[in-house]
């Protein structure tokens, strides 16, 4: 019977752990598959407690159910059983009525602290998600020299937390309180019973010895059971909070008609006709923004922030659908293409740089994961990193550490190059792709970026003329409207707003 037992626990735990994996798997999936405002909403460190707590909630539900409700509910049907045979049915429904009144009490009190375990894990979940949060900023909280602004926000979160927790304590006090009271009154009913039986001559000792001994019995599976449907409760909700993100559907999506982008090693033909964007429908980004990029050539955005100039990318990219117009490549609206054909055939570098925890090889393989280690090494030869890699201690193996702070802001920026570089897609996006580059470091990249975009298209956002001059047009943006375009020279010559702001950084004004 013990290897029986231990054969079916490890079926249990196969089962188990293999459910877990499982939707966890297909959680992570879902949470990479929802579009970009959700995840500017939400901390990561509230997720990551989601997904904990529910995959727990599984193993817990599953464990319970074979090994504990199945078996306690056996053993009370055999004890109601025994009673009735030995000492009449009316022992056998006080039985029943015991195991009624118990759960009953026991269910409806635990739904009753079911809001206080919420509230708890709220609080806790929010802590969580301040911890990740706060540790993710740690040079801005010591360059406002905010530490004891950080312990005390986060204070106040385990403080909700802490009185959640007490609430929840002195709840389940009173609810075992409530179960023994129950317990004990059906014991002492059953023993004064079954006692008058034996004065009476209808039942010996021995019945007085077994009813004792089976209650007492079925006293201890019943209080355990009590803790399952508290845990199987707190279970459900946990698992409830993880199914709500995959019940979470993006806003950006692939159409029923959506066909692969058609291959154009050449570039990409870029048109944005009459689009209009924004956030919230008070504050419009893009006023009907009207741009023609032809294949295989360079267009530069440019004009003060907030004009929407990396705006454009993201609706490009299709991180947003626009609220009205049209972005075609090739001829064909990005809506009517597959997200994976279309962000494929895209290749970006952010202004954000934002690396993974790994090694500076490992980030720049990223941009095409089946690359081999010389195209590696090239890509970083062309975003001139190649030999500030060697010269770190470890090489290629150094680890960037969190975001990527290890390094400086020039070199995450030419390991994101690097990265595009690597990828070589038809259609290049460069959001500030030099900001944080030294003047000679500028310009190598920039030649080497123009030896990449050679045959394909590519667009610029950029603060610093000398990047947007390379370009073959420039797109002058001013408060989600295009004030002007042409190439350098053009626009030099009409005097307008890039001659002004041409001018100004010629002459080190700003």
């Amino acid at each position: 019977m013990p290897k029986r037992l231990q054969f079916l626990n490890l079926q249990v735990q196969q089962v188990t752990q293999g459910a877990i994996c499982s939707i966890a798997l297909q959680v992570f999936k879902h949470l990479h598959n929802l579009d970009l405002p959700f995840h500017l909403s939400k901390q990561t460190g509230t997720l990551a407690r989601i997904m904990d707590r529910g995959s727990r909630g599984i193993n817990f539900m599953l464990g319970a159910l074979v090994f504990n409700v199945v078996p306690t509910m056996f053993e009370v049907a055999m004890v109601a059983g025994i009673l009735t045979a030995k000492c009449g049915p009316e022992m056998g429904l006080l039985t029943l009525a015991t195991l009624a009144g118990y759960t009953g009490f026991t269910f409806s009190i635990t739904s009753w602290r079911t809001r206080f375990r919420k509230d708890m894990n709220k609080a806790e979940a929010e802590a969580g998600g301040r911890v990740v949060d706060s540790l993710i900023n740690y040079e801005t909280v010591k360059y406002f020299g905010n530490e004891q602004h950080e312990a005390q926000r986060y204070d106040m979160c385990m403080q909700r937390y802490q009185a959640g927790a007490i609430k929840t304590s002195q709840t389940l006090a009173f609810l075992n309180l409530g179960q023994s009271w129950i317990f004990t009154a059906a014991m002492t009913i059953a023993m004064l019973t079954t006692a008058n039986a034996v004065n009476a001559g209808q039942a010996s000792v021995g019945d007085l010895v077994m009813v004792n001994g089976l209650l007492f019995q079925l006293s201890m599976p019943l209080n355990f059971l009590g803790t399952v449907y508290r845990e199987t409760k707190q279970s459900l909700v946990d698992m409830g909070s993880l199914f709500a993100l995959l019940k979470m559907q993006p806003s950006v999506t692939d159409t029923p008609h959506a066909k692969p982008l058609p291959p154009s090693p050449n570039g990409y033909e870029v048109d944005f006709q009459d689009v209009h964007f924004g956030f919230r429908p008070t504050a419009p980004v893009l006023q009907g923004i009207s741009l023609h990029i032809p294949a295989g050539s360079s267009c530069a955005i440019v004009g003060g922030s907030g004009g929407g100039k990396s705006t454009i990318m993201r609706l490009l990219y299709r991180f947003y659908e626009p609220n009205q117009g049209t972005i075609l490549l090739n001829g064909q609206s990005v809506k009517d293409a597959t997200l994976a054909s279309l962000r494929s055939a895209i290749g970006i570098v952010p202004q954000d740089m934002v690396l993974f925890n790994d090694t500076i090889y490992y980030n720049i393989a990223y941009g095409d994961l089946n690359a081999s280690k010389e195209k590696v090494e090239a890509a970083a030869r062309a975003a001139h990193i190649h030999d500030t890699i060697k010269s770190m201690p470890d090489g290629y193996n150094t680890i960037v550490g969190e975001r990527g702070l290890k390094l400086s802001g020039g070199e995450k920026q030419r390991v994101a190059i690097a990265r595009a570089f690597l990828k070589a897609p038809p259609l290049l996006l460069f959001d500030e792709a030099t900001s944080s580059l030294d003047a000679a470091t500028e310009r190598h990249v920039l030649e080497a970026l123009r030896a990449l975009a050679k045959g394909r298209t590519s667009i610029f956002v950029a603060h610093r003329l000398s990047t947007a001059a390379q370009c073959d047009q420039i797109v002058v943006l001013d408060k989600g409207r295009v004030l002007e375009s042409g190439s350098h020279s053009d626009l030099l010559q009409r005097g307008g707003r890039y001659a002004e702001l041409w001018w100004k950084q010629a002459s080190g004004t700003h």
